[in-house]
């Protein structure tokens, strides 16, 4: 019966986990997590890990955070893609998003993407990274945002005008606040709607039978 369970999974939904690049490669509960995954009674037909790899483990460089070349190297231990991107490239990045979800919905396994990119702000309201990094952050703030570079990039090189650009922008936004709203509807089922938690489970248990004698 777990089969029919998996299949439900598998149709129904995906799992994306979005982590920091120093948590990814510095909490054990990630090796635990990835150990798991190709376990039979712990497969959930894959998980999109999504690395924003914007040095947020605070001052800490790589060469003293870690004891290998890339945050992501510890998936190694699975045989699963990893693949690197530009975060400044909002094209490549939906790409390789693209390629990962394609990938997770016909192997039912794991993948990795490992973002790399900047941050402009410190990893905590205490956390001033022009103290720590200021050669790094004197190049980080006369850097454009990503939304900025990728507008000129398409009035320039796409002959998409201005205010197209803008309108792009707006419904990309208006859509975001739409799915947020949604995520916030409080008519979902809670854990205190017992009678909606019991009819949202019930296709998911519908392929167990028996129990106790």
């Amino acid at each position: 019966k777990m089969d029919a369970i998996q299949d439900h999974k598998r149709e129904h939904g995906c799992c994306v986990l979005i982590h920091g690049d120093a948590a990814f490669i510095g909490e054990g509960v990630t090796q635990e997590t990835l150990n798991l995954s190709e376990l039979y009674g712990y497969k959930i037909g894959g998980v999109v890990h999504i690395i924003v790899n914007n040095q947020i483990g605070f001052t800490t460089s790589a060469r003293e955070g870690r004891s290998c070349r890339y945050t992501t190297d510890i998936a190694k231990m699975l045989d699963i893609p990893i693949f690197h991107v530009n975060g400044e490239d909002p094209e490549a990045v939906a790409q390789v998003v693209k390629l990962a979800m394609e990938f997770r919905a016909r192997f039912h396994k794991d993948v990795v993407i490992d973002m790399y990119c900047f941050r402009r702000r410190g990893h905590n309201e205490t956390d001033e990274p022009r103290f720590t990094n200021p050669m790094m952050y004197k190049k980080i703030d006369q850097k454009p945002s990503v939304y900025e570079s990728y507008k000129e990039s398409l009035i320039n090189y796409r002959g998409v005008t201005a205010d197209e650009a803008t309108e792009i922008w707006n419904r990309s936004r208006a859509k975001l606040d739409a799915e947020l709203t949604a995520a916030h509807d409080e008519s979902a089922p809670s854990s205190r709607d017992d009678d909606a938690i019991d009819g949202a489970l019930k296709s998911v248990w519908k392929g167990y039978f028996g129990g106790p004698a």
